[in-house]
């Protein structure tokens, strides 16, 4: 990926993030709001923009609110950056953070479940002495 591609999707997440701000869409505002990647293609066609939301409610009703904003978000980066073409914007909910955090759970229930074997495993190892003294 070119340098400049690399800059255009930073410029395009930065000035999306603020007029996702902006927006009073009460389907868009359903939580804490991040744009976590902006993939954009090489001719400046097309623009994937990668979100995660913090305390979604309603998966379908933010999506409908993002496409409905589509045409106004283009609008208003188009004006906010000097491109020769504005790309169309395609939004997808980024899981990576959910993902992350499941994990997190996951290793430590693991880290509880293997300090219970090691304390069940001294208890059994001092009751053996115990029997055996």
């Amino acid at each position: 990926m070119s340098k400049s591609i690399l800059r255009i999707n930073e410029d395009i997440q930065r000035e999306l993030s603020a007029l996702l701000r902006e927006i009073k869409d009460p389907r868009i505002n359903q939580g804490m709001i991040s744009i976590t990647a902006v993939d954009t293609s090489s001719d400046l066609s097309q623009a994937k923009v990668y979100l995660s939301v913090y305390d979604l409610k309603s998966k379908p009703d933010f999506i409908k609110g993002l496409k409905s904003a589509a045409g106004h978000l283009r609008y208003e980066l188009g004006r906010a950056l000097s491109l020769r073409h504005t790309p169309q914007l395609q939004f997808e909910l980024d899981k990576s953070l959910e993902r992350g955090a499941n994990i997190a759970t996951i290793l430590n229930n693991l880290e509880i479940t293997h300090d219970d074997e090691d304390a069940v495993s001294a208890e059994e190892t001092f009751s053996a002495e115990e029997n055996n003294g």
